[in-house]
């Protein structure tokens, strides 16, 4: 127990203590203070800590975080793969592969050492020797205007590459050092150089040893040779220094190449005999190359590859600020169901219809047009106009006379287009193309030998052509135009076209699930609409007055008869007739009877995805490019629910149970319903508007579409594994003239792709879903035949058609009869030859129903 007031005197004792000990302190101090050397002393500390504090402040106070590097991840090319696996196209604004440091070959860092860094294994960051020499050459070379030599080791050229940029500035060299110091606490030497390696940038848009080998050899970084390693070696100075395309730049890259082997051999890295074998060599060097991978597999892919970037940087950006995994910056691996084969007969056989439709039209003119001035040439190169057919090149007019006119070339060329050679008439005008040319015209034009070139015209007209597994979506093709070198625009998946005809299965579609069937009879005659309060009520008919009277709905399909589709559509009702369409993903229409006979809009891919959707049994999947998205270690991020098959490639079974895949897609049409359209739309193939694909052999349904005017001609269709569908037409819609038919035009188009690429498959039979019945029946009346069997003949009396349970014809026809017929068909068959009228003549001249 404390007695009354022994805290108190306690603390007063404290008190005392620590007062004393303060005075103590300030006498003491105060007594040094009378000493100069203490007052020295202490302005030089003081002095020291205000320049340590300055300098801190100036160069050090903003320095990014050095350990930031050890998880840095370079900016890298995304790489598309095709159907196989193979890598055939990159999208890279800077050519970049990333090694790791076990991967780059010894000789090539010690090339590299010599050549910019030999003490890099000794040194902390800094070479003080190089650094003097850096310091009187900038103090020689100050108020001269030119650049001093560096003296920065490589792990200073990491920290000015990666985190500080290229301000040319004493303080920034300074900054430079004080990193560089960091990046080695942080980091071990092997993880600089590797950084060092990946990222350096060594001309021809090559960042990195392995893209340089690429663009420079094009060989891997492995495959390379002591020479070539010495010549990637000095590049880091200044690439612009050592092009190999240029004499000058030749003579001095070989000069600083030998330097860098003598280095080497100084070093001891490398034998005389080693360094007299290397100098001995010419540099090696490949012409500049375009790409990443330049692959003959994806030289036709222009439109695809587009498509692929457009929906990559639609779901993950373009560049670094959009996020970890943009399409330049992040080098994903893009893994598609893209084929080659497939791909370079779709381009061709477009190709090749767009030229046959346009060789009766002239000239269709330049492609475009600069200003010509002494900046012709930059201008030029800046117009990015190339064009991939054949041996086909883009040139320049840069003067014309009376004999012939001077043309410019890509690399600087020039050659000599003879007015002989242009006399093609010019489409708009009239008269010899040669006279439309003028100075600054760009034009496609094709060599004759020696520096004589021939005009050549590019089709003014254009379209697209797409072809998709049936099961899946997966897109093997899409060309999208003559050639995406001259335009990007993409007529598969961006180009809004009216379908024509071939929207009708859709229409009947929705009518055979409303209670009719293929045999169901519909009158091919005059028809007659209210329109409105104000328009009326309008009548169609067919062109003769008359009609082909009353037929089965695969007759009105098969034949493409308008008015039975209208008809049709009218009877089932409209509003459910958009249902069907839009359920199919085609177009979201109004219920107007114009969009019957396809006046609605939509692209390639819907309609050939909707006809895949068809022979899929109405399973409606979603149309792809892309299969999935891996980042660059490998994890797959797109699709988000991507599961990978395992054990799907297995080389032998392990007793378990092999893997099955679920349906993918939606049902978005009855399987009996679509079965029976595919079975019907056959006939279009046997017997219908695109017999010229009968001759093929093999089980295919399609139908044909040709718009008002017409300005656009369709064919879609296919086999139970893949659907291809083909459009032509203006950009700017306008007539196409009147023979202009999907079956003349269209359809030899997809026989001309899909014959070479249906030959090695085996021909399957489309497989009718559960619940249909197969029934025999008169294809003229549609009644039900007892006695008599279909045979081999393209136009049988007796056909298998198939029905929905319990919606079988009722009524019967008996042999005699089906002979009657027979005599009756073959009079009206030659009274038709006789008149070539349409219906659907009436309706262009009438302008449709709308």
């Amino acid at each position: 127990m404390t007695e009354p007031g022994a805290g108190t005197q306690s603390e007063d004792r404290f008190s005392y203590r620590v007062t004393r000990g303060v005075s103590d302190a300030r006498l003491m101090l105060a007594s040094w203070w009378q000493r100069r050397w203490f007052r020295r002393a202490t302005a030089i500390f003081g002095a020291i800590l205000v320049l340590f504090a300055l300098f801190w402040v100036i160069f050090a106070r903003d320095l990014p975080n050095a350990e930031a590097l050890a998880d840095y991840e370079p900016s890298l090319p995304s790489v598309v793969r095709d159907v196989n696996g193979e890598p055939v196209y990159s999208y890279a604004r800077e050519r970049r592969v990333q090694l790791s440091y076990n991967d780059f070959p010894p000789l090539l860092i010690r090339a590299v050492l010599s050549a910019e860094d030999k003490t890099f294994f000794s040194h902390h960051g800094v070479d003080i020797t190089g650094l003097a020499g850096a310091v009187v050459d900038y103090v020689s070379k100050i108020g001269s205007g030119q650049r001093a030599k560096g003296g920065s080791t490589i792990t200073q050229q990491v920290a000015k590459n990666l985190l500080l940029g290229d301000e040319y500035s004493p303080s920034r060299k300074i900054r430079e050092m004080i990193l560089a110091s960091r990046i080695e606490r942080a980091m071990t030497k092997q993880q600089i150089l590797e950084l060092y390696l990946n990222q350096i940038f060594l001309g021809r848009n090559a960042y990195g040893v392995q893209a340089a080998s690429r663009a420079y050899f094009n060989k891997d970084v492995g495959e390379l040779k002591l020479h070539q390693f010495a010549f990637l070696a000095i590049l880091p100075k200044g690439p612009s220094n050592y092009r190999p395309e240029t004499a000058k730049g030749y003579a001095r890259a070989l000069e600083r190449r030998n330097w860098a082997l003598g280095e080497m051999k100084q070093n001891g890295w490398i034998t005389d005999a080693q360094y007299r074998d290397a100098t001995s060599r010419p540099l090696d060097t490949v012409a500049q190359l375009g790409t990443l991978f330049d692959s003959k597999r994806a030289s036709a892919g222009g439109y695809y590859m587009e498509e692929v970037r457009r929906r990559l940087i639609e779901k993950f950006g373009d560049n670094e600020e959009s996020g970890p995994n943009s399409v330049y910056a992040g080098g994903l691996w893009i893994r598609t169901p893209y084929d080659a084969a497939i791909q370079g007969r779709t381009r061709d056989a477009l190709r090749n219809g767009l030229l046959r439709y346009s060789g009766g039209h002239g000239w269709s003119g330049p492609i475009a047009t600069i200003e010509m001035d002494d900046q012709w040439r930059s201008r030029f190169a800046s117009s990015f106009k190339s064009i991939d057919y054949q041996d086909w090149r883009v040139a320049v007019v840069v003067s014309k006379d009376r004999g012939g006119a001077e043309l410019g070339l890509s690399g600087g060329k020039t050659g000599i287009l003879p007015a002989s050679l242009a006399q093609t008439p010019y489409r708009k005008i009239g008269g010899p193309a040669f006279n439309a040319l003028k100075p600054g015209d760009l034009i496609v034009v094709k060599p004759m030998g020696g520096s004589t070139y021939a005009l050549r015209s590019v089709p003014e007209v254009s379209g697209g052509m797409m072809v998709q597994a049936v099961r899946t979506g997966r897109i093997y093709a899409m060309q999208g135009g003559f050639d995406s070198s001259l335009s990007s625009y993409n007529r598969v998946t961006q180009a809004q076209r009216q379908p024509g005809s071939t929207i009708k299965p859709f229409v009947y579609a929705a009518a055979l699930d409303n209670g009719m069937t293929p045999a169901t009879i519909i009158v091919d005659g005059p028809f007659c609409v209210w329109q409105s309060a104000s328009l009326g009520q309008k009548c169609f008919k067919n062109f003769d007055a008359g009609g082909g009277g009353p037929h089965t709905m695969r007759w009105g399909i098969e034949q493409s008869r308008n008015l039975m589709t209208v008809r049709t559509a009218s009877q089932t009702g409209m509003d459910r007739v958009v249902r069907t369409i839009k359920a199919m993903n085609i177009g979201d229409y109004q219920p107007y009877l114009a969009y019957a006979l396809g006046a609605g809009e939509t692209t390639v891919e819907k309609m050939v995805n909707a006809y895949a959707a068809l022979a899929n049994h109405g399973r409606l999947n979603s149309p792809r490019v892309i299969d999935y998205v891996q980042d660059r270690h490998g994890k797959v991020i797109w699709p988000d629910k991507w599961r990978a098959c395992t054990g799907c490639n297995a080389r032998d079974w392990d007793g378990k149970p092999m893997p099955r895949f679920g349906l993918s897609g939606k049902q978005a049409m009855n399987p009996m319903t679509a079965y029976q359209i595919v079975h019907i739309t056959e006939g279009v193939i046997q017997r219908g508007t695109a017999t010229v694909l009968a001759d093929l052999g093999r089980p295919l349904f399609g139908k044909t579409g040709t718009t008002n005017g017409p300005t656009n001609v369709w064919f879609v269709g296919g086999s139970p594994d893949l659907v291809a569908g083909v459009y032509l037409g203006y950009d700017t819609p306008r007539s196409l003239g009147g023979y202009a038919q999907g079956g003349r035009i269209s359809a030899p188009i997809w026989k001309e792709a899909m014959a070479p690429i249906l030959k090695d498959m085996p021909k399957e039979p489309f497989v009718a879903p559960a619940g249909i019945r197969m029934v025999r029946i008169d294809r003229r009346s549609g009644k039900r035949v007892y006695g008599a069997w279909p045979t081999n003949d393209p136009k049988p009396a007796v056909i298998w058609e198939a029905f929905k349970p319990e919606t079988e014809p009722r009524r019967t026809i008996r042999k005699e009869e089906l002979d009657a017929q027979a005599k009756a068909e073959a009079a009206r068959a030659a009274r038709a030859s006789a008149s070539s009228s349409r219906d659907s003549d009436f309706l262009q001249q009438e302008g449709g129903i709308y």
